[in-house]
């Protein structure tokens, strides 16, 4: 995903994929960004977008 981010997937019912995207705080922790159906082969660009706008306010949030 780059910027540090990564992803873990699941299955819902009706077949539906849900990715969560999260990173690993300098603390060690799994901190879950965002998570969305996915509609599409490629994650949209918007989501990336808002998981990395939540991962710079928790990264503020840290100091």
């Amino acid at each position: 995903m780059g910027d540090g981010l990564y992803e873990v997937r699941t299955r819902l019912t009706s077949n539906r994929i849900v990715p969560i995207l999260f990173y690993i705080d300098r603390r060690q922790r799994m901190v879950l960004l965002h998570g969305f159906v996915k509609q599409s082969r490629e994650t949209p660009q918007s989501d990336l977008a808002l998981a990395r706008a939540n991962k710079r306010t928790h990264e503020r949030s840290l100091t």
